[in-house]
């Protein structure tokens, strides 16, 4: 199971030099567990990876999206190519770009992108005609439909109430928003949505599929379980989704725009092999071994500095057991303390951080059984810490 943004061991090489602050060090919090692969506070755990963030929309300029957006349609005429009509044989679109805004031409049909994604983080900004024709469903409408399947509602309720299931932003026939956070119509509304497509294994649900909603910052979804594909008229039957599918966007006869069209695919949960959520004891087992095989390679590497060799190729036992790597480290510990003691007394008062650094190592490891209770090397250093008075805090 492949989990690491970075691999271990190069990004953690520099955890080998002593003397960090005990939080940035291994063998500091609760070890991992049977559904958590890694530890509390543990440095092993993968990194975020580095997003420059983009800026924010007002209602008379879109924003600039984040540096690893991918943008579906920037305001020119040449991204409508990315869009295609929602006919079954595709083709090109009839909606056209005006004033840096992708408008829709009533009658010509849906439209949909060319590229097809999944779970996603979705931003679309919408505004709905300036001269305010109709009434309830006849007035700005539109959708936004996340894989062609689930449609968040784009409608002009400014001072236009209409059926609650079907406003701005509820998804629609499920669920209403909580809020009606609209801006006038000709003003732009900024739409940011977090989507999670239902997961079926087996046929069985494993997991429901969700969708959060911001308008124009304000949470107006939250959360909201799937009940399968959205409709009209009909209630939502429980289904699987596709892996992907592309992302539709509706003629229902009004000239709405739309401008500054961009998503972030969201990495895969843990119910279908992700680290994002509690693990399943088998994922959680083998991320466990390839962190453990990580670390052991990594000290492997460190033949020319012992102590630091000793303590990577320890915290390996923190995530799989292996009686060969505790056999090391034991001969490693002995090693070490031989030299410990034969340290001049003028130098050894240089070696007080390392030693005990090395017994914190070994007290975490004894405590929660990565080494058994009867591990020689940390009652020796232990006695000799004490009897240094290192023990004693300052």
């Amino acid at each position: 199971m492949k989990s690491a943004l970075f691999p271990l061991a190069a990004c953690f090489a520099w955890l080998a030099p002593l003397g960090l602050p005990a939080a940035d060090r291994p063998f500091y919090g609760d070890p991992p567990d049977q559904t958590h692969p890694w530890a509390i506070h543990d440095l092993n755990r993968p990194q975020p990876k580095l997003v420059t963030p983009g800026t924010f929309s007002s209602a008379e300029q879109p924003g600039r999206p984040p540096s690893d957006a991918i943008v579906l349609f920037d305001g020119t005429a040449e991204a409508l190519n990315k869009w295609e009509s929602d006919k079954p044989e595709g083709g090109p679109t009839k909606w056209i770009v005006k004033d840096g805004a992708m408008e829709c031409v009533p009658k010509s049909g849906y439209i949909r992108t060319r590229e097809q994604f999944g779970d996603c983080q979705l931003h679309v900004e919408w505004a709905a005609p300036t001269k305010v024709e109709g009434v309830s469903q006849q007035r700005g409408n539109s959708g936004i439909f996340l894989m062609g399947l689930c449609e968040v509602q784009v409608l002009d309720n400014y001072n236009n109430p209409s059926y609650a299931d079907g406003s701005a932003c509820s998804v629609y026939s499920v669920n209403p928003p909580l809020a009606n956070a609209l801006r006038p119509p000709g003003e732009f509304q900024v739409i940011d949505i977090v989507f999670r497509r239902p997961l079926y294994q087996d046929g069985k649900q494993i997991d429901p599929g969700y969708i959060s909603v911001f308008c124009n910052g304000v949470l107006v979804q939250d959360h909201t379980p799937l009940e399968g594909p959205t409709g009209h008229k009909a209630r939502a039957v429980p289904g699987p989704f596709p892996e992907k599918g592309p992302l539709k966007l509706q003629d229902h006869g009004n000239p709405v725009r739309f401008r500054n069209i961009w998503y972030r695919p969201l990495p895969p949960r843990a119910a279908e092999g992700g680290t994002v959520g509690i693990l399943s004891p088998a994922a959680t087992e083998a991320t466990r071994r390839e962190t453990a095989a990580a670390l052991r390679a990594d000290a492997a590497k460190l033949a020319d500095k012992p102590v630091a060799q000793m303590l990577r190729l320890a915290e390996s036992l923190v995530y799989a057991p292996d009686a060969a790597a505790a056999s090391s480290v034991e001969q490693m510990a002995a090693t070490y303390l031989a030299g410990l003691k034969a340290t001049p007394e003028a130098e050894l008062e240089a070696k007080k951080e390392d030693a005990k650094t090395v017994l914190q190592a070994f007290q975490y490891l004894v405590k929660f059984k990565f080494l058994p209770e009867t591990f020689a090397p940390k009652a020796e250093l232990d006695a000799f810490v004490k009897s240094r008075g290192w023990d004693k805090a300052k």
